[in-house]
């Protein structure tokens, strides 16, 4: 096993870190500076320098359990799968509010569309990377500050034919960021994942067709918000939900994505 650490800033600060793991761990750590505050640059610079048969994602604010790989390679082998996505569990902090914790909104739960996986994230997931057809792929430079490269990258890998499956298990935890736990921040996430759904319609067709299936269902929740306006949980539910498909037509509109990662903080 090797891991393979892409560090983002502009200056190589995580060099002194990831060189006191490789010491400590005793493992094979290959440290990549790759700047520009561009998630999709530090990704390919991952890519770039991956030689195995498979390679597994994590994201760096996460942690996972000592079973995380052999569990994900596990379900490779018994589905025969090319690509497995696992979840990655939100932990929310003692003040988030209590219909964000109900709504689960800061966890990536991957799930099956019409019972086939079309499209995955990178924060828990293993790919074949042998000698497969979407070895020249790479995330897209564009979605490296706004998100949704990863669902840009993997829609891409199943128009290769690769066989992907989400499981339920090992699951991922993620400490939440209490600048995160706002209503603001989670609709822009939502208008921005629906933004990115849109990268599926990949002719003028389906996007017109995936645009006036999308105004439908933004219609239906908006009227849904509407009906609950005495009941805030599921007021905001519906809110999140119209937000997301009208990110879809705007995604299918080509419109700007908003940059929500990659800040100075």
């Amino acid at each position: 096993m090797r891991v393979i650490v892409a560090d983002n800033d502009e200056t190589p600060s995580a060099r002194p870190v990831v060189e006191a793991a490789k010491l400590d761990f005793g493992l094979d750590i290959d440290y990549l500076h790759a700047p520009a505050r561009n998630i999709s640059l530090a990704r390919n610079a991952c890519l770039d320098h991956a030689s195995a048969d498979w390679i597994a994602f994590i994201d760096d604010d996460e942690f996972a359990p000592p079973d995380w790989l052999s569990g994900l390679m596990d379900a490779a082998q018994s589905h025969k799968a090319d690509a497995v996505f696992a979840p990655a569990l939100a932990v929310y902090p003692d003040a988030a509010p209590d219909w964000i914790i109900a709504g689960g909104y800061h966890s990536n739960i991957p799930v099956a569309h019409r019972t086939k996986v079309t499209t995955g994230h990178t924060c828990n997931a293993l790919l074949r990377w042998g000698n497969v057809p979407w070895r020249e792929l790479r995330f897209d430079i564009a979605r490296g500050r706004s998100g949704g490269e990863d669902t840009a990258y993997f829609l891409m890998v199943a128009a290769r034919n690769a066989n992907m499956i989400a499981v339920k298990t090992p699951a991922v935890f993620e400490d939440v960021d209490p600048a995160r736990l706002t209503y603001r921040w989670i609709a822009q996430r939502k208008f921005r994942s629906g933004q990115s759904h849109a990268a599926s319609a990949t002719n003028p067709r389906a996007r017109l067709t995936l645009a006036i299936q999308a105004s439908g269902k933004a219609a239906y929740c908006a009227l849904r918000a509407a009906t609950c306006a005495f009941h805030p949980h599921r007021r905001r539910f519906w809110a999140l939900r119209c937000t997301l498909h009208a990110g879809v037509v705007a995604g299918c509109a080509a419109l700007p994505q908003s940059e929500i990662y990659g800040g100075t903080s």
